[in-house]
């Protein structure tokens, strides 16, 4: 199979430990990632951020491809026990195809609008994943299990970072892995913003195998020095990718919308109201029960976004005036909160005060203020990716880049209030005169 990228270029599925991807595309779950957007709501934002789960995919798996013909090269230094079988490879790949088929619809959105307002019914996307590939009756269930019985419960652990060789676990599930080194140059060319951008040909060439201890698989490791550079400019693009786009205000304006829909529909389903065109799956999770996997998989992108715009002419004024800004993308509006305003206690005064101007205009102050809390730690210093310099020496990438150094363990935030556009001039006083 030859398909072509607009990221990675020419796409080869075609050695027979490739196979398995040709099989696995032609099945239900997979395709239904073509109706689940990679980034939600940021094409409001981002007009050309409409990419999909199953263009990233296929990038991640093509990533995995590289990173094995990177790998082989070298892991005859390796035991035989611990090298790149065909299996193995396979299971990789396969692994790197599927880590998103259990997601819902408009990327991570209804998953935590769910946990918020059911929390004793939902399941994360993690689980949905598992599910689909252990369960009897699916396609991608029937498609591993036929090349191997176990198939399934192998890739689902490889999903989960969990595997006999360190090495293979953390390129799918770690600080460098297949599914980053895919998202971040997909995201930023959808959204032409051009900080995502980092050398993955340079930082694949710069991998080698860690520390062997007492016998036992390596991890891995990147080449010193020459490779910093590149691990440094991957760990930055992740950086100014959630400061230029993940945390977009627009973005997290639209996601408040939807998670307020959200929870206002299940809370209505909860008291009897009847609403159009809901999905079983919704009025399963309002009931405090788990949808059986055939409904579930019936969510994406169209589903909701079909029945959001159904919900429109609902009796509920609440749900119809939501429904119809987001529709006519009438967005939210957002102030950012910096300082001592940001901190937990004054999120709670800002917050009260936005709550007083929102009912004062006679609006519900649970659905139209919110404080919106968004935050990553682009590095993590787990040491599960260590810098490889002569004589052996490994050293932690925070303890030989200065850049690093300072990034360790540093938590991104941006605290925003979010509120209907028209009461701005009354938050932006209220802000001033606190």
């Amino acid at each position: 199979m030859l398909l072509r990228d607009p990221v990675h270029g020419l796409l080869s599925f075609e050695a027979e430990e490739e196979q398995i991807v040709v099989r696995l595309l032609a099945t239900p779950e997979v395709q239904r990632l073509r109706r689940i957007r990679q980034l939600g709501l940021t094409c409001l934002a981002f007009p050309g951020a409409v990419h999909t789960r199953f263009s990233h995919a296929l990038g991640a798996a093509h990533v995995m491809q590289s990173l094995i013909g990177r790998l082989r090269k070298i892991h005859d230094e390796l035991p035989f026990w611990q090298r790149l079988s065909s299996e193995r490879a396979r299971d990789a790949i396969a692994a790197a195809l599927l880590h998103d088929v259990g997601h819902g619809p408009l990327s991570h959105l209804f998953e935590d609008a769910v946990m918020r307002a059911c929390p004793g019914s939902a399941r994360h996307h993690e689980q949905w994943t598992e599910h689909v590939l252990c369960e009897r009756g699916t396609g991608v269930h029937a498609v591993l299990s036929q090349d191997d019985p176990e198939l399934p419960a192998r890739v689902a652990r490889l999903i989960r970072g969990e595997h006999e060789l360190p090495y293979l676990a953390r390129s799918v599930s770690g600080t460098f892995d297949v599914d980053r080194c895919d998202y971040l140059l997909r995201d930023a060319h959808a959204t032409g913003v051009r900080y995502g951008d980092f050398d993955l040909p340079w930082l694949l060439r710069s991998l080698r195998f860690g520390e062997t201890r007492n016998g036992a698989a390596p991890g891995l490791a990147i080449d010193g020095p020459k490779g910093l550079t590149a691990i440094e400019s991957f760990i930055l693009a992740r950086l100014f990718m959630f400061q230029q786009v993940y945390f977009h205000k627009s973005t997290r304006a639209a996601e408040t919308m939807i998670i307020a829909i959200l929870r206002r529909a299940l809370e209505l389903l909860q008291n009897g109201t009847r609403l159009a065109r809901t999905p079983s799956a919704m009025h399963a999770f309002a009931a405090g029960e788990q949808p059986s996997l055939g409904e579930y998989l019936d969510l994406d992108d169209h589903v909701l976004l079909e029945t959001i715009k159904e919900w429109r002419h609902a009796d509920d004024t609440i749900l119809r005036d939501l429904c119809e800004r987001l529709h006519t993308r009438s967005l939210f509006k957002t102030e950012e909160l910096f300082g001592a305003s940001a901190s937990p206690a004054g999120q709670d005064r800002a917050l009260e005060m936005l709550r007083e101007i929102v009912q004062g205009a006679g609006l519900d102050p649970d659905y139209y203020a919110h404080v919106d809390l968004a935050s990553d730690t682009p590095y993590e210093d787990d040491r599960s990716l260590m810098i490889h310099f002569d004589r052996g020496q490994l050293r932690a990438p925070s303890e030989v880049s200065f850049v690093l150094d300072r990034l360790k363990n540093e938590r991104l935030s941006r605290v925003r209030l979010v509120f209907p556009g028209e009461l701005r001039d009354r938050v932006r006083d209220a802000l001033e005169n606190q």
